[in-house]
């Protein structure tokens, strides 16, 4: 599936700007499950210098300098994006998830080495107070997978979306005692449970194609920026889990980035000289564009084999057909 995303952040001051440095994250990922084939990023006023690079984590990251007196800084990040279909995964064949822990703790191979590194507590995922919720999920000798998806199911049924009520800065520990949050909380919240147990778990941002009421149109920007999390299998790789929404995310959810939680991945981070108070507007619009040339491609290629099986089969079943029988009267007497 093909998407056109265009996120618009704007932040206006009651003061201001003299000069403005910003590290932005707002570049879709390119991996083997989405391909970004057109990425565009505007700024105004205009920076005095702009560069691209990777993080640690491999995420997109452009650092932004503006030197230009403003009161209003915009930002707008458009790209197309290309989902390809996502890898099946039979969730009842993955390891025990004791396993999984006791691989984590003497790694041998690279890639369990890479998975290691989100095994830990970062700056705002702590690990007290959530292991006891997280082991209702995780009984002696349960697959992996099953666990996870049993935990993601539990967060989504124990826990109420409200806006506003946390923050960025919000600990696990206040998410598990009032029960309230957004996507990210519960995303920090279900990494927290399972690294509290010795499994790997990333906290992954991006975006999210949202469907209207029946009956109403799609509105320009009404779409949100989103959060979920994913935890490393040996057999299957990172395997991705939206406790939000309670299911595994498919062809409406766009990967920006990864990393430990919130702070490595957020849209923007920066420093200012002036402004005073200040206020954010963030504006999301995801499209759907149809199919890519290569999704046409590849169902012209499975319809045509599909048809030259069909016609070689009814060939087949001609030729093969017996004969008209005779009338059971014999010998054409009557």
């Amino acid at each position: 599936m093909l998407y056109q995303v265009r996120h618009v952040t704007q932040f206006s001051y009651a003061h201001p700007v003299s000069t403005s440095r910003q590290l932005l994250r707002m570049t879709p990922r390119h991996y083997e499950r989405q391909h970004v084939t057109r990425a565009v990023l505007q700024v105004s006023p205009k920076p005095f210098t702009t560069s691209t690079r990777l993080d640690y984590f491999g995420n997109t990251v452009t650092d932004i300098d503006v030197h230009e007196e403003h009161r209003e800084l915009t930002i707008t990040a458009q790209s197309q994006v290309e989902i390809l279909s996502q890898q099946a995964v039979l969730l009842e064949l993955s390891p025990a998830w004791e396993q999984v822990v006791a691989g984590m703790r003497v790694p041998e191979t690279f890639d369990m080495w890479q998975a290691a590194r989100f095994c830990y507590a970062s700056p705002r995922i702590k690990l007290d107070q959530v292991r006891s919720y997280a082991r209702l999920s995780f009984h002696t000798g349960r697959a992996l997978l099953p666990a996870v998806q049993d935990l993601t199911s539990r967060i989504f049924r124990d826990f109420e979306y409200v806006g506003g009520v946390t923050d960025i800065y919000t600990p696990v520990s206040t998410i598990l005692r009032t029960r309230r949050g957004v996507c990210q909380d519960f995303a920090h919240f279900a990494i927290a449970c399972l690294r509290a147990l010795g499994l790997p778990a990333r906290y992954v941002s991006g975006y999210l194609l949202t469907q209207p009421p029946p009956g109403s149109e799609r509105l320009v920007g009404a779409d949100a920026s989103h959060a979920w999390f994913a935890v490393w299998c040996p057999e299957f790789g990172w395997v991705d889990f939206d406790p939000t929404n309670d299911l595994r995310p498919g062809k409406e959810h766009i990967t920006v980035g990864w990393g430990r939680d919130y702070g490595d991945v957020a849209p923007s981070i920066g420093v200012i000289r002036g402004g005073g108070l200040q206020t954010l507007d963030v504006s999301v619009d995801v499209r759907p564009l149809g199919s890519s040339n290569r999704q046409r491609r590849r169902q012209d290629h499975i319809a045509a084999a599909a048809t030259h099986s069909a016609t070689a089969e009814d060939a087949a079943a001609e030729h093969a057909a017996p004969p008209p029988a005779e009338s059971e009267s014999g010998n054409g007497n009557v």
